[in-house]
């Protein structure tokens, strides 16, 4: 801004030095313009009395330097001039001085030479005998002046141009500094120019509208942190060109980064050609999906594009977690296939009995056999019936009522009612502890004792023994059931509370089990928010123990 001032001031000076020079030569040039008209006309009149005194013997002694003389008679024949012959002069009645001195006494006029680039001055005044006497000189003209001048104006003019360049550049840092050092922050608190007042109100109008928005935009963003921070989905927002503009925690995590990649391009936080080809095609279509394993889960990316105006503004990447949900989709899949197969064993077996007795192909002798077996068959289909039935209203989380009751009681209960069973298995089986309340579901704790009982003496030895206790421990009742049987591969131990999982298909075959008996555990238990604990050893036994909590 200072050069601006400096140089609009010294241009503003140059100018005006040159109008003003050119002002000055005018003026002076008319001013003595005037003067040496006043002078030639005084020199006339004491030339007029000569001549009428001497005649030409005046003119003829005149040597005259400045001036020139001419004696015209009135018919406009020259009779005298003191610069050239006369009688080589042509007439000059026709000039216009001379006219007007033959008819008012005095004429005067002005011509230019634009070949001497002169002006020449004429004054005729009339004699008494009717002749005029004429004087004449000539005078520069103001260009030819002007060029004469020319160098003492540059020298004056170059003069004048340092001293306005000097003053400018004083000029133009007095005017510029008090503007370099405005307090911008607070406009309205400096005292400087009157004229700079509305600008100052404006800029702090600006200021506060600035402030207003920075508050809301702040807000906005710190609105939208705590949002996506607290997401358990990863987000990240990425520009039109990859960039990334912003990434949560969860996607941090998820993506083994930290808040320093904001900006960065996305191939440089995920390398996948995968997700670089869904993210390519979200650009193109609009959206795209993608699964992928990460840390041992699996994820899925729900990639979509943003539009902004008609333009694509950039792309928003979701990653949800659906480790659960693909364990819950696979588990059912198995769960369907399983119960089909389950129940299709027994009815087929049903069915392929009755055939037999309806076509006759059966002797009467054995008729009661294959009755006991389509008997058995369509028990153990009542029983897995039951049990998917139970498994269903778990899964479901119905809401089922509730009681205060002893767990000590149910677990007498339920060993008195598979006490036949163990004596048929040759199999000791007890139940003792100490009384422990809970408030909960009595038929569930019942299914849970039963079902860990009944596998106790199934998979027992012979001559093996089931002991059942329950006792009190640190605001917990502890029920355990311990056995002497076969045991579990350490292989198995993380499996055999999944529905229809069976360690020895074979001897669960001839047992009658249904696979579901320790799913119905687990999900009873969880139901009563108890923990399970198994230790088992094989051919040495199992025990496993249901923590209930004590309300």
């Amino acid at each position: 801004m200072t050069r601006k001032i400096f140089a609009s001031t010294v241009l503003v000076a140059g100018i005006v030095l040159v109008a003003a020079a050119v002002i000055i030569i005018g003026v002076l040039y008319e001013y003595f313009g005037g003067v040496q008209k006043n002078e030639l006309s005084d020199e006339l009149g004491l030339a007029a009395v000569a001549v009428e005194a001497d005649g030409t013997e005046y003119l003829e002694k005149l040597r005259a330097e400045s001036c020139r003389l001419t004696w015209i008679a009135a018919d406009g024949t020259v009779i005298y001039d003191t610069s050239r012959d006369a009688q080589s002069l042509e007439n000059h009645a026709d000039r216009e001085e001379v006219e007007e001195a033959l008819k008012t006494g005095y004429g005067d006029s002005t011509r230019y030479s634009s070949t001497l680039l002169q002006k020449t001055i004429y004054s005729a005044r009339r004699l008494s005998d009717g002749s005029v006497l004429r004087i004449s000189v000539s005078r520069q003209t103001a260009a030819v002046l002007a060029m004469g001048m020319i160098q003492p104006m540059l020298v004056v003019l170059a003069a004048a141009l340092i001293l306005s360049g000097v003053l400018a550049g004083r000029l133009s840092r007095r005017i510029v500094e008090p503007l370099n050092t405005l307090d911008l922050d607070h406009p309205l608190e400096n005292d400087v120019y009157e004229e700079l007042t509305p600008l100052l109100k404006r800029i702090n109008a600006q200021h506060r509208e600035i402030e207003t928005q920075i508050c809301e935009l702040r807000r906005r963003t710190d609105e939208f942190s705590q949002v996506t921070g607290s997401m358990k989905e990863g987000l990240v927002l990425l520009d039109n060109h990859g960039a990334v503009l912003s990434i949560n925690a969860a996607a941090r995590e998820l993506f083994a980064v930290d808040g320093d990649c904001v900006g960065a391009d996305f191939l440089t936080v995920e390398r996948s050609h995968d997700m670089s080809a869904a993210v390519e095609k979200a650009a193109e279509t609009g959206h795209s999906e993608i699964r992928m394993p990460r840390g041992g889960r699996e994820y899925q990316f729900d990639i979509s594009r943003i539009q902004s105006g008609g333009d694509t503004a950039g792309t928003v990447i979701l990653a949800f977690d659906i480790t659960e949900q693909e364990y819950a989709e696979r588990n059912r899949r198995e769960f369907t296939a399983n119960v089909s197969h389950e129940l299709k064993t027994p009815l087929q077996g049903i069915i392929g009995s009755a055939e037999l007795i309806e076509k006759g192909m059966v002797k009467p002798e054995d008729i009661p056999r294959f009755v006991g077996h389509i008997h058995t068959e369509a028990a153990r289909l009542v029983t897995l019936i039951g049990d998917i039935i139970r498994l269903s209203q778990l899964d479901e989380g119905d809401e089922l009522p509730e009681e205060r009751f002893d767990i000590l009681a149910e677990a007498k209960s339920a060993v008195e009612s598979l006490a036949s069973e163990a004596a048929s298995k040759n199999v000791t089986l007890s139940a003792e502890g100490e009384s422990a309340e809970i408030n909960g579901v009595r038929r569930l704790v019942y299914e849970i004792v039963y079902n860990l009982t009944d596998n106790a003496i199934k998979y027992n030895k012979d001559g093996g023994s089931v002991r059942v206790t329950v006792e009190r421990r640190d605001n917990a009742a502890v029920l355990t059931v311990a056995d002497t049987g076969i045991g579990i591969a350490p292989e198995h131990q993380s499996r055999i509370f999944e529905r229809f999982y069976r360690v020895d298909k074979s001897h669960s075959k001839a047992s009658g089990g249904t696979g579901l008996g320790l799913s119905i555990v687990k999900h009873a238990a969880a139901y009563h928010h108890a923990k399970i604990e198994l230790e088992s050893a094989e051919g040495e036994g199992t025990t496993i123990r249901v923590i209930f909590p004590l309300q």
